[in-house]
């Protein structure tokens, strides 16, 4: 049986959307601070395994660091609704550069939309 992450390609579907949107989180003034390190690409990764797994491709992420915990590992850093939307805006870009079918972008896109509203911790 296949899985929603096979449908739309695999590693390179996912690897080209969040290289996209590490394009545009290392010049945006909101989100980038957000990020300690120099490098965006330890952080680009963890994104990257993160997705292959929640949309059913290998488990690396949980075997390199357990748990998911999203809004644990997020809480140092004050996620406002601005930042949110900047989020959005830049992972916009990457659903957009992937050849996704409608059905498809529409599944993505409802995830991270949902995904985007649950870890704001900050309303200003």
């Amino acid at each position: 049986m296949s899985t929603f992450y096979d449908d739309i390609g695999g590693y390179d579907t996912i690897r080209l959307i969040v290289a996209k949107f590490y394009e545009g989180v290392a010049t945006d003034e909101v989100l980038r601070p957000m990020y300690p390190e120099d490098d965006l690409g330890p952080a680009e990764e963890r994104f990257r395994d993160f997705l292959v797994q929640y949309w059913g491709g290998p488990s690396t992420y949980s075997e390199r660091r357990g748990h998911p915990r999203l809004r644990m590992r997020h809480a140092p850093f004050q996620v406002t609704p601005e930042a949110a939307e900047h989020w959005l805006t830049h992972f916009r870009t990457g659903l957009d550069a992937a050849d996704l079918t409608p059905e498809q972008e529409a599944q993505f896109w409802d995830y991270v939309t949902h995904a985007a509203q649950f870890m704001v911790n900050t309303l200003e």
